[in-house]
């Protein structure tokens, strides 16, 4: 009840406010793993990227990737550069982390970086991040951007009209262009594609691990599941106080099914083109 009221309270304080405090947060944290934490193994890559788009679990990855057991065999501290107004000229500083990069490819690949990185997208069944949206701006998202103005919309309409708005919404930002901009663009060495169900699914383990290596992070293997227990979904839930206004929901995929009809449908496949199969999930027919 309490945590409850703290996350009700937090969503009514103006966004430069909310910024400032997750800032000094951020800066306090960081100064503590420098203090307490030793490294013991560095990470051969003089950045890392979380690219992403919304809702696609980037607070759990945060919380992953800020873990101190993953400072202590990297050696690299996290960064966001929504805290600190885009104003570094690199975007993201060196031996860092840069956290919820929400970039369409090309805009990635013009951005400044050193000759040694690595980055990774995260993607999600799109039917799944349009369900997850609407249920997280209509009840629960901090008061960022434009998040008032869809909620007012979503408040004022019946579920489904909400869910068709929403879609059409989503299509004007390009969050379904951006998906398509990443998993076009030519493979590379340095950018990993994962999928939001496999880094929380059955084979949770195994593919967080294979992302970290991918990002230089040699975790061993009683750690990362020390890791993964401690940002499993319902302790991250418990912590928040999520009860009433969960931020994380159910995270659980296929969820969509139970809100599309026949109608939402046609105006997600109208926004979205092949861009599910595309992905490689199954297609409407297919379940």
């Amino acid at each position: 009840m309490l945590n409850s009221a703290v996350m009700l309270a937090k969503q009514r304080t103006p966004e430069p406010v909310r910024v400032l405090a997750r800032r000094a947060q951020l800066e306090a944290y960081n100064t503590k793993l420098r203090i307490t934490v030793p490294v013991e193994t560095r990470s051969e890559f003089e950045n890392v990227y979380h690219c992403a788009v919304r809702k696609t679990a980037s607070q759990w990855i945060k919380a992953v990737f800020s873990d101190p057991l993953v400072y202590r065999h990297s050696g690299l501290l996290t960064y966001d550069p929504r805290f600190y107004n885009w104003k570094h000229p690199r975007v993201v500083p060196s031996q860092r982390i840069g956290l919820s990069l929400f970039f369409p490819r090309p805009r990635f690949d013009k951005m400044p970086k050193p000759e040694k990185y690595r980055a990774f997208f995260v993607m999600r069944d799109p039917r799944d991040m349009v369900v997850s949206s609407y249920f997280s701006t209509r009840n629960s998202h901090g008061p960022m951007g434009d998040v008032l103005e869809v909620r007012k919309v979503l408040l004022e309409k019946p579920r489904k009209e909400g869910l068709l708005w929403l879609i059409g919404d989503m299509a004007r930002k390009n969050r379904f262009g951006a998906i398509r901009s990443w998993i076009d663009a030519p493979a590379s060495d340095e950018v990993r594609l994962v999928k939001y169900e496999d880094l929380t699914g059955e084979h949770q383990a195994t593919e967080m691990e294979a992302l970290l290596r991918h990002c230089g992070i040699n975790l061993p293997t009683d750690d990362l599941a020390t890791v993964l227990d401690r940002y499993s979904f319902t302790k991250m839930n418990e912590r928040q106080g999520t009860a009433t206004v969960s931020h994380y929901r159910k995270g659980q995929p296929g969820d969509w099914a139970n809100h599309f009809d026949d109608d939402i449908y046609e105006a997600f496949n109208k926004a979205t083109g092949d861009l599910v199969k595309r992905l490689g999930y199954p297609t409407f027919d297919q379940q």
